[in-house]
C-alpha cells in the first residue's frame, strides 16, 4: 500500500473494474421499470443543507474516481487479492439489494430480502466494492477519499430515513427500530 498513488494512464488501471461494476449497474437501470428508476434518485423533500452535504460528498466521490481511473492495479500484491474478495462481494451485494428494490410494490418501504438487515444495503455494497478496488490500487489516498464521501453521505441517509419517515408513517418507525442502517451496527 502507498500513502499517495503514482498516477499514470494504462489498461491495467482501477478504471476496468469500475467498468465492469458500472455496466452491470447500468444493465440493471436500463431493465427497470422507469418508476423504480425515479424512486432510487429520489431527493425530493431535502432541505438545502442535506443537498449541499450531498455535493461536497460528490466532490471528495469524484476524487475517488479520478484516483482509481488514473492508479494501476497492484496485480502481484497479496492486498489485490483481499480487494478482489471485497470488490466480488460489493458488486453481488448491490445487485442483490437493487433487485430487492425493484421488487418492492410502489407506495412501500423497501424492508425485504437484505433490507432486513441493513436499511441502506445498497450504500454498504457500495463502499465494499470501492474499498475493494481502493485495496486492488494500494493507495491510501483513496481509501481516505472514499471514506470522507461516505461520511459526508450519511447526511444524506439521514435526510433519506426522514423522507421514508414522513412518506410511511408508524410502519417505517418499526422498520427503523428494527434494522441497524448500516449491517449489524449503527
Amino acid at each position: 500500500m502507498q500513502l499517495f498513488p503514482t498516477l499514470e494512464l494504462g489498461w491495467l488501471n482501477g478504471w476496468i473494474l469500475l467498468v465492469f461494476e458500472f455496466l452491470i449497474q447500468g444493465t440493471l437501470l436500463l431493465i427497470f421499470p422507469k418508476s423504480v428508476v425515479s424512486r432510487l434518485f429520489d431527493r425530493s423533500g431535502w432541505s438545502v443543507r442535506q443537498r449541499v452535504y450531498l455535493i461536497f460528498g460528490k466532490v471528495f466521490s469524484l476524487v475517488t474516481l479520478l484516483l482509481i481511473i488514473l492508479t494501476p492495479l497492484k496485480i502481484n500484491s497479496g492486498i489485490f487479492i483481499l480487494g478482489m474478495i471485497l470488490y466480488v462481494v460489493g458488486v453481488v451485494g448491490l445487485v442483490v439489494a437493487m433487485v430487492n428494490f425493484k421488487d418492492t410494490p410502489l407506495g412501500q418501504p423497501v424492508t425485504k430480502g437484505v433490507y432486513t438487515m441493513s436499511r441502506h444495503p445498497q450504500i454498504v455494497a457500495q463502499v465494499i466494492f470501492l474499498l475493494g478496488i481502493c485495496f486492488a490500487i494500494g493507495s491510501w489516498v483513496a481509501i481516505f477519499t472514499l471514506l470522507m464521501s461516505k461520511i459526508l453521505q450519511h447526511f444524506s441517509i439521514l435526510a433519506e430515513e426522514a423522507v421514508c419517515l414522513q412518506r410511511y408513517g408508524e410502519s417505517y418507525r418499526a422498520y427503523l427500530d428494527r434494522v441497524p442502517r448500516y449491517f449489524l451496527f449503527f
